[in-house]
């Protein structure tokens, strides 16, 4: 499958979550999550590293876009999602790192994923507080001293991106940037009600949660007209 540039971000245009974890345990990669405002995103190190690696459809526009380019059949994936269905998938065969959120939510995250994949493989993990080069080299002796087959990061964008980048330098593994998915399993953030979910429009039910959110929306409307226009 070959990959589409939406803003000069290679991005894939997978029909079915089976189809991505298929290209991942061929080609260990960073699973990065596409959305109407990494698209946007101007950052030259993050464009790098998502041409790098693997873009997936994480959000409705990146999924608008790429129907809008051919591609009827792909699907959006949500990253909050995906990486279940990846220990769901690898959790009797595989290794696995996790890395990100507060000590408090990364316990939770730890104990509740041991008990619902019996006999998963968590080599070691730390929170997403790395406040120091000294902590960040710590880090990457311990996943080199590992060597994880599959490596969650939850500290969001473009840092956890940034610090993988780093890692894969080190040690060759699957990769994930999870953002804040450690509280929604832990049930300490909140997804949308189904019926947001179901129409497209979770970015809607955030906004309504967190007014403030309101600057990084607007994107999303630019990105809209940009789609409409056939400027991606």
């Amino acid at each position: 499958m070959q990959a589409v540039l939406l803003k000069n971000k290679k991005t894939f245009p997978f029909e079915s979550r089976t189809e991505l974890i298929a290209k991942v345990s061929s080609d260990k990669k960073m699973l990065v999550a596409i959305n109407a405002e990494k698209i946007l995103n101007t950052n030259s190190d993050l464009t790098r590293i998502i041409n790098n690696n693997i873009g997936y459809a994480d959000g409705v526009g990146a999924t608008m876009a790429l129907k809008q380019k051919g591609f009827k059949n792909v699907v959006k994936i949500p990253g909050c999602e995906l990486w279940l269905d990846i220990v769901a998938h690898f959790y009797k065969t595989k290794t696995f790192y996790i890395v990100g959120a507060s000590e408090e939510v990364l316990q939770n995250t730890i104990g509740k994923l041991r008990k619902e994949y019996k006999g998963i493989k968590i080599v070691n993990y730390r929170n997403g507080f790395i406040k120091t080069k000294h902590e960040e080299q710590l880090l990457i002796a311990d996943i080199t001293f590992f060597k994880p087959d599959i490596v969650f990061v939850a500290m969001g964008t473009p840092k956890q991106e940034l610090l993988m980048e780093v890692m894969q330098k080190k040690h060759s593994a699957i990769y994930q940037g999870l953002g804040g998915s450690f509280d929604v399993y832990t049930g300490k953030l909140k997804r949308a009600p189904k019926l947001f979910l179901k129409f497209g429009v979770e970015w809607l039910y955030r906004l309504l949660l967190e007014p403030t959110r309101i600057t990084r929306q607007m994107k999303l409307v630019k990105f809209l007209f940009l789609v409409k226009l056939g400027r991606l």
